[in-house]
């Protein structure tokens, strides 16, 4: 058989043939796509689709979180588990122990550091960083900031007088249950809506509305049973 027999041939045997998929103008218009950004799944939106957080990125990003300890701690798990080395700045250690021990110390583990005392990360496309800044209502001023492939997660129990300082900085902001004048300080620092300042004294546990620039979701952060082994259940207060 010659080459060109071959290429009359198909090589083997005839396939199926399909009627053509095509699109009409208006179907075209309609056609939506899912598109979200890679990162760490921190929980479901209301539609229950999962929605993540980009934290490895190749700018400074940096993400304040008024919240609970729980919901911090199930963040950095998950971002360890994707590779990310984990530096916690702390003054309670003695709470991320157990995270320690279960991720050890190395290229995707997590190491605490008392307050002040983090040393440079050298972190990079390959090695990306995540420093949680677990430092209480009124963190001082970090030696280690964000930086390409470095990202702050600064943590605030509460609103303090350093959080409106704090907002403004942050590229994202979560918030968890508060009480209803925290919601309106934060609602007039954010420019929430009215609706969204009043749900924030009422969100459950696991709960937090997140706010980037004008764009705002809720999610809810749900436990993998080895996290509830390590970290217990959700809850707002630690």
């Amino acid at each position: 058989m010659t080459a060109l027999d071959a290429v009359r041939g198909g090589f083997g045997l005839i396939g199926p043939r399909h009627g053509r998929h095509g699109l009409t103008p208006d179907q075209v218009d309609a056609l939506t796509l899912p598109i979200g950004d890679d990162g760490v799944v921190i929980g479901v939106d209301a539609e229950s689709r999962a929605a993540t957080l980009g934290l490895n990125r190749p700018t400074p990003y940096d993400i304040l979180f008024i919240g609970g300890l729980w919901t911090a701690q199930v963040i950095a798990l998950r971002a360890a588990a994707i590779g990310t080395r984990v530096a916690v700045e702390t003054g309670r250690a003695g709470a991320w122990g157990r995270l320690v021990q279960a991720l050890g110390v190395g290229p995707s583990g997590m190491a605490v550091h008392e307050v002040g005392r983090v040393p440079p990360q050298g972190a990079s496309a390959g090695s990306p960083v995540l420093v949680v800044r677990d430092c209480g209502m009124r963190p001082p001023r970090g030696r280690v900031v964000a930086g390409p492939w470095q990202s702050v997660l600064t943590v605030l129990p509460y609103l303090s007088p350093v959080a409106p300082r704090l907002m403004r900085q942050a590229r994202l902001v979560g918030v968890q249950r508060v009480s209803p004048d925290e919601a309106t300080l934060i609602g007039r620092e954010l420019g929430l809506p009215g609706a969204d300042v009043d749900s924030l004294p009422t969100l459950a546990d696991g709960v937090t509305l997140w706010c980037a620039d004008r764009d705002r979701q809720y999610v809810m952060t749900q436990a993998t049973d080895a996290e509830t082994g390590l970290l217990g259940a959700a809850r707002r207060m630690d």
